[in-house]
């Protein structure tokens, strides 16, 4: 996965077709430092631009870079600083979804 290439740990993808109809999918991953969150965001933006002709919909919190939010629609990507990972605790707030594992989304 890409953000695993960069060194994002944690990475998690929710399943959150049973409960919402704007996506598919949220990848949730954690960087060290909001550089390094930025970093993440930069690589994965590059490669699916590159490989996929993809690009975000939307995309939040560059400026801080402590939860940076891309929106491609079917896949909703959280890059975020631990302490704010800790803070907004998503797997928590959307627990009845089911998680995917990381290796069986590649």
């Amino acid at each position: 996965m890409i953000a695993q290439e960069k060194l994002g740990r944690d990475v998690s993808i929710l399943d959150m077709r049973p409960v919402c109809s704007y996506t598919d999918y949220f990848v949730l991953c954690t960087g060290n430092n909001p550089r390094q969150t930025k970093a993440i965001y930069d690589e994965v933006h590059a490669r699916l631009k590159k490989e996929e002709r993809l690009l975000p919909h939307s995309v939040a919190g560059l400026d801080t870079a402590t939860w940076i939010l891309a929106d491609y629609l079917d896949v909703v990507l959280h890059v975020f600083t631990p302490d704010a990972r800790g803070y907004y605790r998503l797997e928590e707030l959307w627990g009845d979804v089911p998680s995917v594992e990381p290796a069986a989304a590649g």
